[in-house]
């Protein structure tokens, strides 16, 4: 079933500017709600939730039928690459945010290794300029650490602050040198910004391209061991407790460093952390037959690793869940194992593959809901996102959780087919995507 609009067409609709959402099983936990009821959008806004059908409804406004279906705030992903500027064979700010809308996901972060990176001003207005001419939906920048993410130089922070960044970070290179990333840490105290470090050893990881261990043996591939995440994020939060700046540790991968955080957070130092979908519900076995779409930093790892995660996000050592959606061409993921770039296209197949561990008990709803929206929105310091909140901005997912599909890349929205997930059954998809109260995205069943 998919939502059913009333009073208006689907052209009108888009655009409407008062909308209500009736009937869904309403979560969400910014504000402990779990239970049916309806929404009332209106001018770009939440306007009130209602458990009860006390309110009155304007005669001029959409009604969208969610019955049987989970309604929510829409997904926030702190980490992605949408490419743009430079790299728009891999994807655009246009493509990207139309990908992403069909996650669920009604604000991205988009990491600044780009050509050229984001370490200045003009860099990050042209950024936000394109994002309001060819996004859909709502695109905030991270800025370099260190000037054009070479590691030798600290960006000008305030400049980056002042032009909207949310964030600084070099991802897809480590901060390797430590006097470089304790400055960096200083100085984002002064701009009230969160370094976020890609945590790598990279005198460890030594030009691996998978997980070590006995499978990278067999199949004759250099391996990244953990220990390469897990000194630096080791180091890391140590410079942030002799600073008192605010880390935040990317796309955690390992039980190391998932017990590293614990002790951290224990102790009271000011460090947050994310996890990916593909670290939680994939291990190294996808990369068999020296599957390419399966290559990604940090790598896959074992089921050990698997569970920790899963733990971590029940136990809140890992605050946020995010894509870390990196997508390549179809020619670059076709060169042999060690030439091909790292990174999976993950905004599409996302809530598909979380939805896995709800399904298997594994993780709550509210949950999974909680770490893709409200904690997000809390790292990113926005009241007014991942909240259906009245005066919120209305930005809202519908999905069922029940809807059984398979993946299909050609099918993918992104230019980035890479996918190791090709073939895969999933249960749970999107249906409807509602940014600053207009739908961005509908699902349309084929047969319908």
């Amino acid at each position: 079933m998919i939502p059913l609009f009333k009073k208006m067409t689907h052209s009108e609709n888009t655009m409407a500017k008062r909308m209500l959402i009736h009937g869904g099983h309403i979560i969400d936990p910014s504000q402990n709600i779990d239970t049916v009821g309806d929404l009332f959008v209106a001018d770009g806004k939440i306007q009130w939730l209602h458990l009860s059908q006390q309110e009155s409804v304007p005669d001029d406004c959409i009604v969208v039928d969610t019955s049987t279906m989970i309604v929510a705030p829409g997904f926030i992903d702190l980490h992605c690459h949408l490419r743009q500027p430079g790299f728009e064979d891999k994807e655009t700010i246009a493509t990207g945010t139309r990908a992403a809308a069909k996650g669920g996901f009604t604000t991205v972060c988009c990491m600044p290794n780009t050509d050229p990176p984001i370490d200045s001003e003009d860099t990050v207005k042209y950024i936000r300029a394109l994002a309001v001419l060819d996004g859909v939906v709502r695109v905030l920048p991270i800025g370099c650490v260190t000037r054009r993410r070479v590691g030798k130089e600290l960006s000008d922070f305030g400049e980056l602050s002042t032009s909207g960044v949310v964030a600084l970070s070099d991802d897809g290179n480590p901060v390797s040198d430590e006097r470089i990333m304790r400055a960096a840490l200083e100085h984002s105290k002064t701009v009230g910004l969160p370094i976020i470090n890609h945590c790598e050893d990279l005198a460890l990881s030594h030009g691996g391209v998978m997980n070590a261990g006995e499978l990278a043996e067999r199949l004759r591939i250099n391996g990244i061991p953990n220990k390469a995440e897990e000194s630096m994020v080791a180091r890391d939060i140590r410079l942030a407790e002799e600073t008192g700046g605010r880390l935040h540790i990317a796309h955690v991968s390992t039980a190391g460093s998932v017990e590293l955080i614990q002790r951290a957070k224990d102790k009271g130092i000011n460090v947050t952390a994310e996890v990916t979908p593909h670290h939680l519900t994939l291990t190294e076995a996808m990369v068999e037959g020296y599957n390419t779409n399966a290559k990604v930093n940090p790598p896959l790892r074992t089921n050990n690793d698997v569970k920790a995660l899963i733990e971590a996000l029940n136990e809140d050592v890992i605050d946020a869940i995010a894509t870390d959606h990196a997508p390549h061409t179809k020619e670059e993921k076709a060169q042999p194992f060690y030439q091909a770039p790292f990174g999976i296209s993950g905004f599409e197949t996302a809530l598909g593959c979380l939805l896995e561990l709800v399904h298997g008990r594994k993780l709550s709803l509210n949950r999974l809901i909680s770490k893709l929206t409200c904690e997000p929105a809390s790292f990113l310091r926005r009241d007014n996102l991942g909240t259906l909140k009245p005066g919120a901005s209305a930005d809202i997912v519908v999905f069922d959780p029940n809807i059984e599909w398979v993946v299909n890349p050609d099918e993918f929205v992104s230019k980035g087919k890479n996918t190791p997930l090709a073939g895969r059954r999933l249960k749970g998809k999107v249906v409807l995507t509602i940014v600053r109260g207009a739908v961005v995205y509908e699902y349309i069943e084929k047969n319908s």
